[in-house]
């Protein structure tokens, strides 16, 4: 397994390149790679335009990004799962079962991450260590949000999905972007306070 996350959406054109793209600029030094994959993308297509937009934003050039499918070995290789919806993380886990403990939607994982962080600071004592799944930074953020996953109260079902613009103008990609930034931010603090 790779200290890495996988961002995963439907057609690896819109939601989960500028998630790729956002979470490698806010992650930059950290240990971590960034992936993304599409659960109905075709193999090689190119970013949608509105998309390109926000990613080049990031600094980075977005111009060599192709879509990929999503395949088994991309989860079993990914240290945490980000999928935009419920539906996505529900292909993810039945396509590699084993990847169950570290999937989540981006917007769920937002949440745990930070009522962990929360959690943590409230600590007076340092957390028990994870065991062998928390042997880095990422992989100990993943078991913290676990953690806390059946103390919160749930949520709306909805509340969990990240609306796909496609079909939209350039603004709703910018909010998108800017709903995919907010969610990783806690995300980036929670592996701060874990490594």
């Amino acid at each position: 397994m790779v200290d890495g996350v996988l961002f995963v959406c439907h057609a690896n054109m819109c939601r989960s390149p500028m998630a790729e793209f956002i979470a490698r600029r806010l992650l930059r030094d950290l240990p971590v790679t960034v992936a993304s994959a599409g659960t109905d993308a075709l193999d090689g297509a190119a970013m949608h335009p509105y998309a390109v937009e926000v990613a080049a934003g990031t600094g980075a050039d977005p111009a060599a990004f192709r879509t990929r499918r999503l395949r088994p070995e991309h989860l079993t290789r990914a240290a945490l799962v980000l999928t935009a919806t419920r539906r996505q993380r529900s292909v993810c886990t039945a396509m590699a079962p084993a990847a169950l403990p570290r999937t989540f939607t981006l917007r769920q994982f937002a949440r745990l991450a930070a009522a962990a962080t929360a959690e943590a600071a409230e600590a007076t004592e340092p957390a028990a260590p994870g065991g062998a799944a928390a042997d880095s930074p990422l992989r100990a953020a993943v078991v913290a949000a676990a953690r806390v996953r059946g103390r919160l109260q749930p949520t709306a079902p909805d509340a969990d999905d990240l609306r796909d613009p496609i079909g939209g103008r350039p603004a709703d990609f910018r909010r998108c972007a800017e709903e995919i930034e907010r969610s990783i931010r806690p995300v980036l603090a929670l592996i701060g306070t874990a490594g």
